[in-house]
């Protein structure tokens, strides 16, 4: 999802064999999800702890947006950090177990076989997200440089971790009394430590660094970043302790009103880097990546409503649940992955093909390595997705979410296209 200009990675990159896996396994995941959602579109009109449901949001959440986070922050962090990866062995490691363990786990919720495979599934996405983390310490512990940003990203990955060893709980809690509650009581724990914790962190502390850096801005504020910081772990710690407490659950809007704040001050933050920036004209990836800044805002406002409605009728509000959870990830978090895909691995393709070349031939624009008419008419094949399809689940309405699936799945073809064309792009033969 995020990655640097190459004159930044030219001495302390990632290999590039390290790197690209993940990125060609994230843009198969979100083509399989895009498929499942089409062929299951009517589950979408009832309630979301559907195995259907659970599958495609495990693909969409560990497949699509994990993996590609994961394979790209190999490639950031040392520069976050200025030092180097500290092992690109654990690199491989991880890739390897996650991708074995999320197409056993998904296939354990689509079938809702809570037997060996959710099992061994969720133990080799525990184990593949260990290695990322010891990886991922020893990197930012002998780095040269200490920042607000490789915070953001190591405390993510705390929780990343602590997200998927509950989840294996829950899973083995299907067939063993492990909780005092059944695990549809946990699963918002579940949800929002990794939305909360794992995404909405981590993608704040990347992209404050990566939005400015693109636009060519020089606006900086820690002060800003430290306290969307403390807002969002403050608030994800509420949200455990009011959650778990009978007595104080009515406070339960508090942590919410927090996160909406620190998202705000992030819109706030993206947008005095685009009044800073010195390149006046701004092109459709990071037009993309800033729309999905505001359209960050959209599924915490959501939530508001879904907590107010609860604690006045005490009743479960499905359609606006499903809405808020498919605004999540197909909202916010797949509209920076479009945007940041398109404006990074072109870089690192480059790197590795053409590095060598820089100053003594001719070699291409990075930009000149995908095609810009495709990665165009997805984006709006995307927004008219995003659209029919949320409107479909609040509306109930089949006819929407079969129109809205079918542009989702169009859109995932043209990124495939893309994607690929980059990975298995070759130096012409002169």
């Amino acid at each position: 999802m995020f990655g640097v200009p190459v004159s930044s990675v030219a001495q302390k990159t990632t290999s590039h064999k390290v790197v690209l896996p993940f990125y060609g396994y994230a843009a198969a995941s979100l083509f399989a999800a895009a498929l499942l959602i089409l062929a299951n579109s009517a589950a979408f009109t009832g309630h979301y702890f559907h195995p259907r449901i659970l599958a495609i949001t495990h693909i969409l959440a560990l497949g699509w947006a994990t993996m590609i986070i994961l394979g790209a922050s190999h490639q950031l962090v040392p520069i976050l950090v200025e030092g180097s990866l500290y092992s690109e062995k654990l690199a491989m490691a991880s890739f390897i177990l996650a991708g074995l363990g999320i197409p056993l786990l998904s296939y354990g919720f689509y079938y809702f076989e809570m037997g060996w495979p959710a099992k061994w599934g969720g133990r080799l996405v525990v184990l593949a997200i260990l290695c990322y983390l010891i990886n991922l310490f020893k990197s930012i512990s002998r780095g040269k440089q200490d920042n607000v940003h490789a915070l953001f990203v190591f405390t993510a990955g705390l929780w990343l971790f602590i997200t998927a060893f509950f989840g294996l709980v829950l899973v083995y809690n299907f067939t063993y009394t492990l909780l005092s509650e059944d695990t549809l009581h946990y699963l918002p724990l579940h949800a929002h430590t990794g939305i909360l914790g794992w995404f909405l962190l981590l993608v704040m502390g990347v992209a404050s660094r990566l939005i400015p850096m693109f636009l060519i801005s020089k606006y900086r504020n820690p002060r800003l970043l430290w306290l969307i910081y403390l807002l969002i772990n403050t608030a994800l710690l509420g949200f455990f302790f009011l959650y778990l407490s009978t007595v104080l659950i009515n406070l339960i809007f508090i942590p919410a009103l927090m996160v909406l704040a620190a998202v705000f001050l992030f819109i706030y933050y993206c947008y005095r880097a685009y009044q800073a920036r010195l390149r006046k004209r701004v092109d459709p990836q990071v037009r993309i990546s800033l729309f999905s800044v505001g359209l960050l805002a959209l599924p915490w406002m959501l939530l508001l409503i879904l907590i107010g409605l609860l604690l006045r009728n005490g009743g479960e509000q499905t359609s606006l649940a499903l809405a808020y959870g498919f605004l999540v990830f197909f909202g916010w978090i797949t509209a920076i992955i479009l945007g940041m895909t398109f404006k990074t691995l072109p870089f690192i393709v480059w790197n590795k093909t053409y590095h060598h070349l820089a100053g003594i031939g001719r070699t291409p624009n990075p930009k000149d390595l995908f095609h810009d008419g495709i990665f165009r008419v997805m984006v709006l094949a995307y927004l008219a997705g995003l659209i029919f399809f949320t409107a479909g689940i609040l509306a109930v309405q089949l006819f929407l979410l079969q129109a809205g699936a079918v542009l989702l799945l169009g859109t995932a073809a043209m990124y495939n296209w893309n994607v690929f064309k980059l990975l298995f792009h070759k130096k012409p033969v002169t």
